[in-house]
């Protein structure tokens, strides 16, 4: 193996703790934050708020953060995107502290600003991966996750009592521990410099009419957005049907691993089948998730069903990054991942707001079954792209 292959593959892994750090304060959140949010608003409706309000601030992170990265670099920006989780987390352990929901809520905006900067991990990987690489490269980072996956609920499970009566404020404060630890490990990436920047930028309406553009943003965006709106209420129906806390995070654990255990060979299959098929199959893997859930509501039925809505996402989201890099040139590559990402997180800060009123309104059964409209689209997309418009990047 050349130098240069193994220094981009030690790249690759360094992004991949990254990515780990990252996602386990977000895994985290999503075990605890519907329940917290349930025990401190006077309005039960209200219960998903934070969480929906932290996928607006990723969203509305997403210009900002390509900002930085076109101008500064990718390290200056995953360094703001480390800040936002440090605090994010200690503003949500004073609101448990203070007993108070709205503080508690907007500890979700620094938070949110960081998960949002750190999904920029998997483009970074992109970037310093080989052509023939890039696809594996981007998986394997998101497959960060899996670490995520294991660490984020176990943390949750025990150190929720550490300040008892103060339920989770101990989590909070281990959690943000994970972005320093996050920031120390981005000192020894080599990443790439800003990208040139044009004499004429391509507009961005420009590149989001692109049919490749579109099938790409268009299928991510179906693809989270109809997983957080199953994921999010998934503790409250869990709740509901008399579970504790260790039992959801227990299935939110499974249902992480789902969602980021197929990044170790997801790129392989992509690289052998092709991006559309693999969507593809996971948009009948999220079918059957919608099927099971509906047929009942013992331990079995949310594991099961949380494990196929995790691979039917892992499938369909790295399906579509992968397709995103047919959407622009080299040149527009931070314009084209903004917008995308502005996109994406839009539709997952709607579906985390829409999941507790839906659930506490209409119940667990029309909660699943108004995805399927979202994933057939998601197919029609997928079917519909057309060859690149630009070269990849």
């Amino acid at each position: 193996m050349h130098d240069t292959d193994r220094a981009m593959k030690r790249d690759v892994r360094l992004l991949f703790f990254c990515q780990a750090l990252m996602n386990a304060s977000v895994v985290g959140q999503v075990a605890m934050g519907a329940l917290v949010g349930y025990s401190l608003a006077s309005d039960k409706s209200l219960a998903t708020l934070p969480l929906a309000l932290q996928m607006v601030a990723t969203m509305a992170a997403s210009i900002p953060a390509g900002i930085i990265f076109a101008r500064l670099g990718r390290r200056v920006g995953f360094f703001v995107g480390a800040a936002g989780s440090f605090i994010g987390a200690l503003t949500f352990a004073l609101g448990i502290w203070m007993g108070d929901f709205w503080v508690y809520s907007a500890g979700a905006i620094p938070a949110g600003i960081g998960f949002g900067i750190a999904q920029h991990y998997r483009f970074a990987a992109a970037e310093v991966a080989s052509p023939a690489y890039r696809p594996r490269a981007i998986s394997l980072v998101m497959a960060g996750g899996v670490l995520a996956a294991i660490f984020g609920p176990e943390l949750v499970k025990h150190s929720k009592d550490m300040f008892a009566p103060f339920l989770f404020l101990g989590t909070y404060l281990l959690l943000a521990l994970l972005p320093i630890i996050c920031a120390v490990l981005l000192t020894m990436v080599r990443l790439p410099p800003a990208p040139p920047r044009p004499k004429v930028a391509t507009p961005v309406f420009e590149i989001i009419r692109r049919p490749a553009f579109l099938a790409a943003a268009g299928t991510a965006a179906m693809a989270y957005g109809t997983m957080n709106l199953l994921m999010t209420s998934t503790p409250l129906e869990m709740m509901a049907c008399g579970f504790g806390v260790g039992a959801s995070a227990t299935v939110i654990q499974a249902h992480a691993v789902a969602m980021f255990g197929p990044g170790f060979f997801t790129g392989r299959l992509i690289a052998r089948w092709g991006a559309r098929r693999i969507i593809a199959a996971g948009v009948g893997l999220n079918v059957l998730c919608t099927g099971v859930a509906i047929q009942g509501e013992t331990f079995g039925h949310f594991v099961v069903a949380l494990v196929l809505l995790g691979l039917g996402w892992n499938f369909m989201f790295v399906g579509a990054t992968t397709l995103l890099g047919e959407a622009h040139s080299t040149e527009e590559r931070v314009r084209a991942q903004t917008a995308n990402d502005f996109i994406v997180f839009g539709t997952v800060a709607c579906t985390a707001l829409a999941s507790g009123a839906v659930h506490a309104q209409a119940g667990w059964v029309v909660l699943n079954l108004l995805v399927l409209p979202a994933l057939v689209l998601a197919l029609g997309l997928t079917l519909w792209m057309r060859p690149a418009v630009a070269k990849p990047a």
